[in-house]
C-alpha cells in the first residue's frame, strides 16, 4: 500500500491575476488517489497515467464550473484499451472522484503512446440539470496535457495549458487559461510571461508542496488572488439499486437462468470493488426496476 502525504489536503485551488485577463486551477490529489490504486494492482506506468487523468478530471469540472458529472474516457489501440476517470460535485465534503483502468497485459512502455497507442479521449458533461455534453478529441500528442489543450483551443476557443504529474504517491495538475480581453486587462504581456514561468513548475514542488507555496515560489512577483479552494475526496456512485437496473437489461429468461445454475448472481462495481449478491428472492425487484423505466446501468457501474 502506498502512503500519501498526510498533510497535504486533496483539493482543487483557484486563482488569478490581477489587472490580467488570465487565470489559473491548481489541484492535489493525494488520499483520493490513494484510494483508486489499493482497490487496483495497475503497473506502475499505468497508476501515473491515471493519477494524470484523475487530476485533469477535477481541473475541467473546477473550469466549466460544473454541477453534475464530468468523465473523461481515453480509449485507446494499444496495450491499455481504457482509462476512464470521473468527477462527481454537489456531494456532502466536496466533489467526489474516481478511476479505472483496462488493459491486457504487463505492459512495456511509459508514454501516453506507447500504452494506448492512439485512439480518442471522450470528454461528457452529464449536468444534473440540463443537456448532457459531449467532446471528442484525438489522443495524437506526446502526452494527455498536450491533448486537452488541443481541446479547449478547439472547443472552448481558450489558449490554455496544463500541467498533469503522478507519482507512486500523489497526483496534480496545472491548468493556466487566457480570458478574453476586456478593459480589465492591464497587462498585454501576461499570458506569455505567466506562462514562462509556469513551466519552470517541477513534479515534486507541484505534488508535495503545499498549494500556496507553490504558487508564492511560481508568481512571488505576480499579483494572485487565491479563492477558496474546493475539497476533493474519493466516492463510488454504485448502489444496490443502480446494479439491479443493469441486471434488468439482460431480461428475466437469462436472469432466472443464471439463478438455476448459480443460486444467485453475484456481480462488483469495477471502480471500487464492492460486490452486490441477488437471490431468487430479489428478482421481482429487479425485474420491478425495468417495468418502471428506469434507465439501465452501465457495465461500469
Amino acid at each position: 500500500m502506498n502512503n500519501p502525504t498526510p498533510e497535504l489536503p486533496d483539493q482543487v485551488q483557484r486563482f488569478l491575476f490581477d489587472a490580467t485577463a488570465v487565470r489559473g486551477e491548481l489541484v492535489q490529489l493525494h488520499q483520493s488517489y490513494q484510494e483508486v490504486l489499493n482497490r487496483h494492482d495497475y503497473p506502475a506506468p499505468i497508476e501515473r497515467l491515471l493519477g494524470e487523468l484523475l487530476a485533469a478530471a477535477a481541473l475541467l469540472t473546477a473550469t466549466v464550473k460544473l454541477d453534475g458529472t464530468l468523465t473523461l474516457e481515453a480509449r485507446g489501440q494499444g496495450q491499455v484499451s481504457l482509462l476512464m476517470a470521473e468527477c462527481n460535485t454537489g456531494l456532502k465534503g466536496g466533489d467526489q472522484l474516481r478511476a479505472i483502468a483496462r488493459y491486457q497485459q504487463q505492459p512495456e512502455g511509459e508514454t501516453l503512446q506507447q500504452l494506448l497507442g492512439g485512439g480518442q479521449l471522450v470528454i461528457t458533461l452529464d449536468p444534473y440539470k440540463g443537456q448532457r455534453y459531449q467532446g471528442i478529441v484525438a489522443l495524437n500528442q506526446d502526452n494527455l496535457a498536450a491533448c486537452l489543450e488541443s481541446y479547449f483551443a478547439s472547443s472552448e476557443q481558450l489558449p490554455s495549458r496544463l500541467w498533469l504529474m503522478a507519482d507512486a504517491t500523489a497526483a496534480g495538475g496545472l491548468l493556466l487559461q487566457q480570458l478574453p480581453d476586456d478593459h480589465h486587462n492591464k497587462d498585454a504581456d501576461a499570458w506569455e510571461r505567466i506562462n514562462h514561468l509556469a513551466a519552470t513548475l517541477s513534479q515534486d514542488e507541484l505534488l508535495h508542496l503545499d498549494q500556496h507555496e507553490i504558487l508564492h515560489r511560481l508568481f512571488h512577483e505576480e499579483t494572485v488572488r487565491v479563492f477558496d479552494p474546493q475539497p476533493l475526496s474519493f466516492g463510488c456512485t454504485c448502489s444496490r439499486e443502480r446494479i439491479a437496473d443493469a441486471l434488468a437489461s439482460l431480461g428475466e429468461a437469462d436472469l432466472r437462468e443464471m439463478l438455476a445454475e448459480q443460486g444467485n448472481i453475484t456481480t462488483q462495481c469495477h471502480f471500487c470493488n464492492t460486490s452486490y449478491t441477488f437471490d431468487s428472492e430479489a428478482l421481482p425487484d429487479i425485474l420491478k426496476s425495468k417495468a418502471d423505466g428506469a434507465p439501465s446501468g452501465t457495465t461500469l457501474h
